[in-house]
């Protein structure tokens, strides 16, 4: 049996001034269209990490990500696929948060999170994400 080649995601954390966080719904016609997940997308060939993340908020969300740095990474297993999570939370952008791609957006508290039928791959986000809270 041999290793699935995972892809690799970047991920972007963003919150606004009240804590909450920004995710969006995966649109109809896509892998697990209906689900909630944080915004970001596929790292292209020879494209940096910063560089892809940059370009992926770029694209969907219509902002220019000024400052970012590494938070987490994890690797997660689908039946269909393995996905490489290469999150960073953003520390400054520039431009108003608006949906490029049709896909529903919404602001929520690190608390409703749960409440959300995320992506598998993103539970573990959270989870760090509230470890993070109870350690402040």
């Amino acid at each position: 049996m041999t290793a699935r080649e995972p892809v690799h995601v970047l991920v972007g954390l963003i919150a606004d001034a009240s804590g909450r966080w920004l995710v969006n719904q995966r649109r109809p016609g896509t892998h697990l269209a209906g689900r909630w997940e944080f915004p970001g997308g596929k790292r292209l060939p020879d494209e940096t990490r910063l560089a892809a993340l940059r370009r992926e908020l770029a694209e969907e969300l219509g902002i220019d990500v000024i400052a970012a740095e590494p938070w987490l990474e994890l690797v997660h297993d689908y039946p269909e696929k393995r996905v490489r999570l290469d999150v960073w939370r953003v520390l400054d952008y520039r431009g108003e948060v608006s949906a490029r791609e049709a896909q529903l957006l919404d602001w929520v508290a690190a608390d409703d999170l749960a409440g959300l039928p995320l992506l598998e791959a993103d539970w573990p986000i959270v989870a760090a994400l509230n470890r993070e809270r109870a350690e402040t």
